[in-house]
């Protein structure tokens, strides 16, 4: 069997802030959703490209990490003993 799954990554931003939503889709996808936030000083320039791209990370990493816990949890849920993964 052969799965696709979709994240799809929309911004929001301001003048000081980018905020990033993960969103996770496709067939059996388990609908999770991540956020992340790029917070700008300002001192610095504003480049949209690089609170875009750090935003983007965090919210990846927050989908990563729910990700993990769903899979510890079901096999938890077959093993009966706690799951041991790293990431």
């Amino acid at each position: 069997m052969q799965n696709h799954w979709v994240v799809d990554l929309t911004f929001d931003e301001d003048e000081s802030r980018t905020t990033c939503t993960a969103a996770l889709s496709g067939f059996s996808a388990p609908g999770a959703r991540g956020t992340g936030t790029a917070r700008r000083n300002p001192g610095d320039d504003a480049d949209a490209a690089i609170g875009e791209e750090l935003a983007a990370a965090r919210a990846c990493n927050d989908l990563a990490q729910q990700l993990i816990g769903r899979a510890a949890t079901g096999i938890e849920g077959h093993t009966h003993t706690p799951a041991q993964l790293s990431f």
